[in-house]
């Protein structure tokens, strides 16, 4: 079913990881894309992949760090040059940042995760929603991941801007249905994306295939997320198939934020 048939969809961070796979599944549900990376090379060669698999895909992209107000402004403002409105906006980009416990975290990157994580999702909505009030509505989708419903160990800042997303999502949520516009996030897990295959290595480095299977035997369904999982999410919350989910936060984890100790 291409329920994104036309719609006019932009994706940050979407260079690679739960970005790229939900772009591909976007372009195979017949959504134009508006392509965000602060990575040229990458995002030139994602574009190309899905042009390669999706021949008649509309697809712009925008070299940004979303972290920069103005160069947000801009993603937004080609869009709607190139396209005319925004439909759906999953406002993925986002850091981890680096493992270490609270009182020895380096403020400096303490302070670039909250900028991209945090900063980077309340600009794409403070420009895209009145995109989509002029237009009569429209999706978005944050990434809260389950460090916005759940402590992580090691990770405070990353946590707190996830749960300050989460937050932000409900009160869009408030203020913006009215106008036709849903807001809402995810939460995934341990989705098997670069990100989380660099944390692994953070976690063991000299055996990070071993921490990753340690890892997976945590979870339920004992194996870690496909992209794909997530991004059949994503476009079914940015589609019409989906009009009275509203401020809420998703986890898409196999279950394992429901448990207490190990499964």
């Amino acid at each position: 079913m291409n329920y994104l048939e036309n719609k006019v969809v932009v994706i940050t961070g979407a260079a690679m990881g739960l970005g790229y796979a939900t772009a591909l599944e976007a372009a195979e549900k017949g959504a134009k894309l508006s392509l965000v990376d602060y990575n040229e090379e990458k995002l030139n060669e994602a574009a190309t992949n899905i042009s390669e698999k999706f021949p008649d895909t509309e697809i712009l992209t925008v070299i940004a760090d979303v972290s920069n107000e103005e160069a947000v402004k801009n993603y937004v403002d080609k869009t709607v040059e190139k396209f005319g409105t925004i439909d759906g906006f999953y406002n993925n980009a986002g850091i981890e940042g680096k493992q270490a416990h609270l009182h020895e975290y380096d403020v400096d990157v303490f302070k670039k995760v909250i900028d991209i994580n945090l900063m980077g999702v309340y600009y794409g909505m403070r420009y895209v929603i009145p995109v989509m009030k002029e237009h009569g509505g429209g999706k978005i989708v944050n990434v809260a991941s389950v460090g916005g419903i759940r402590g992580v160990m090691n990770q405070t800042p990353y946590v707190g801007a996830k749960h300050a997303v989460s937050g932000m999502t409900k009160n869009a949520a408030l203020e913006y249905a009215q106008e036709g516009i849903m807001t809402n996030a995810i939460a995934p897990g341990a989705i098997l994306t670069p990100m989380v295959t660099e944390s692994f290595k953070q976690v063991n480095p000299d055996d990070p295939e071993k921490a990753q299977k340690e890892f997976a035997q945590q979870n339920p369904t004992k194996r870690l997320g496909d992209p794909k999982d997530v991004a059949k999410l994503v476009c079914y919350l940015m589609s019409e198939e989906c009009n009275y989910v509203n401020g809420q936060t998703i986890a898409i984890d196999g279950g394992q934020s429901n448990a207490y100790g190990n499964v």
